[in-house]
């Protein structure tokens, strides 16, 4: 890694505070980019348009996803804003080109029978089954983020006002709510089943592996991967479905748009508008299905 690139790297961990993931995403797309960089004999101060241009047909031609490249220029947007700072680069070319257009792709979202059959395909006559059976009603209770679940910490749960406070993108902090049936679930689960895991070792997070600590976010993909397969869902299923779900059930049930995006911690009110394209073919199909004169 390159001096200027450590100190991005170094930036974006310490004074923007972004979570780890974030920061190697953004690593990441400028390795790539550097690397077409160096095998067209280019360097940083000789970025113009006709580089980018060309920069992207490569990741075109390579089947990327018009998401993944608007990712890749928003990194490099970024990176080469922090050279402009620094006096490393003349000009940022790239705060004169355009994002691709979004694809129109509706998230996948589960039928609240489809989530039942997720609940009773659990056998809860072992404390991973208590556990994990409590991961999902979190993930639909709350609709909390993969990443914001697994470093939920015991202090961050009010059980009698039923909320839990997360660290969401961008170090932006936020209040999930959830129901009674889970505030059941999670006062059996912290009195019972978390002891039990921890094999009287000591950890501040709620969601407890078999190896005695934290759980992981690849933990949960796996633990809702065999839950699917078990309930044989047949449609793709990752734990961000069940944050579709959530929010796609509270706008069916007429839940107010910005209410929606604060509990998602959206900061933009256009993340948050996909899920009325979704509830709007949910009302045009019960309609079809149901109206009599068709």
């Amino acid at each position: 890694m390159n001096k200027n690139l450590k100190e991005f790297k170094e930036y974006l961990e310490y004074e923007k505070k972004y979570p780890l993931n974030t920061v190697n995403s953004y690593i990441s797309d400028i390795n790539f980019f550097l690397n077409y960089l160096s095998s067209i004999n280019k360097n940083i101060n000789q970025v113009n348009k006709e580089v980018i241009r060309s920069y992207l047909k490569v990741l075109s031609d390579l089947k990327y996803k018009s998401s993944t490249i608007a990712r890749n220029l928003s990194s490099l947007r970024c990176y080469f804003d922090y050279l402009l700072v620094n006096d490393y680069v003349k000009n940022n070319v790239f705060k004169l080109i355009s994002n691709p257009k979004k694809e129109k792709k509706l998230p996948n979202f589960l039928t609240y029978q489809e989530f039942e059959d997720m609940i009773d395909s659990i056998d809860s006559n072992n404390i991973y089954a208590k556990r994990n059976k409590l991961i999902l009603e979190l993930l639909l209770a709350s609709g909390v983020r993969v990443s914001e679940l697994v470093n939920i910490k015991l202090k961050d749960i009010d059980i009698n006002n039923k909320t839990i406070k997360v660290m969401g993108k961008g170090s932006k902090e936020r209040i999930v709510y959830f129901n009674l049936h889970t505030k059941e679930s999670l006062i059996n689960y912290l009195e019972n089943d978390r002891l039990k895991l921890l094999k009287c070792k000591k950890s501040d997070y709620l969601l407890i592996n078999n190896k005695s600590t934290k759980l992981t976010r690849e933990g949960v993909f796996e633990i809702i991967n065999n839950i699917a397969k078990k309930a044989n869902i047949k449609h793709h299923l990752s734990p961000h479905v069940l944050r579709h779900t959530f929010a796609t059930f509270l706008l069916n049930e007429g839940a107010d748009i910005r209410s929606v995006q604060t509990l998602l911690g959206h900061e933009s009110l256009s993340t948050t508008q996909i899920y009325t394209h979704i509830t709007s073919d949910v009302l045009k199909s019960e309609y079809l299905k149901r109206f009599p004169r068709k």
